[in-house]
């Protein structure tokens, strides 16, 4: 039941956003080439998919996400769960982190491409940056707060390291880990469009840059929306990978 009320949640919140699109359409005195209405967006979706460049740029998008992504996250969790063990060092670190951290990731745009030139690798270090301090910091904060008990009750069962980390502590500390996991999907998704548009020569969002030279409104406007019903969907399935996790260790029904 609630699964059907999202669905009419989502619909009916999509209609709404399509009429006034409309309405400003239609009151607008801009030239359409600029501004075009919900009809020209789903006509400019249709030639994308049928010439099949839609579905090319997805593929090679996707693929710059989960490359940057899946190494940012395994290297910001290992770091973190030794970090967050060995308060001592961190506190050396976390100074670094902090100067580092609001430092936007397109900030370091111009010397990467300097460095790795234009393609694939200049989008996965944007995305790679854009999550590894929110996964980094989140799990070192959840390690420091781990229940001193679980700590103790392992110690009385000989629980050492490395089982003890990937048994106890990991677990322990994985809802909060997870947080930061879900609020660098965000920012890396957002980052990875960043990216294409000045590292790259391909992808969704070096397609907007390419509408936007071509004065192509309509196609940057049906990229923009695939862009967000990507975006949606992924953070879907990261949330069912995320209480499948939970689950299994019986943190969520």
């Amino acid at each position: 039941m609630k699964k059907l009320l999202s669905l009419k949640n989502v619909v009916v919140s999509v209609a709404i956003l399509i009429l006034i699109w409309q309405i400003l359409f239609s009151v607008s005195s801009y030239n359409k080439a600029l501004f075009p209405s919900p009809k020209m967006a789903f006509d400019a979706l249709i030639e994308m998919i049928s010439n099949g460049r839609l579905f090319e740029n997805i593929r090679t998008s996707m693929f710059r996400f989960a490359v940057g992504y899946s190494i940012s996250v395994v290297s910001a969790v290992i770091l973190g769960l030794i970090l967050g063990r060995i308060p001592k060092i961190f506190q050396y670190v976390n100074p670094v982190l902090q100067l580092l951290r609001p430092i936007s990731p397109t900030a370091w745009m111009p010397f990467i491409v300097l460095l790795f030139g234009i393609g694939d690798v200049p989008a996965i270090v944007i995305i790679f940056i854009a999550a590894f301090f929110p996964v980094l910091l989140s799990t070192v904060s959840a390690v420091g707060n781990i229940d001193p008990v679980y700590l103790k009750v392992s110690k009385n069962f000989g629980i050492k390291q490395p089982a003890l980390t990937w048994k106890v502590i990991f677990p322990a500390a994985f809802p909060q880990i997870a947080n930061g996991i879900h609020l660098a999907f965000g920012t890396a998704w957002i980052f990875l469009v960043a990216g294409e548009m000045v590292g790259a020569q391909s992808g969704l969002g070096y397609q907007i840059i390419d509408a936007r030279n071509n004065i192509r409104a309509d196609i940057l406007l049906a990229t923009i929306l695939v862009i967000g019903i990507i975006g949606i969907l992924l953070d879907g399935i990261l949330r069912i990978i995320e209480k499948a996790v939970m689950k299994s260790w019986g943190g969520a029904e």
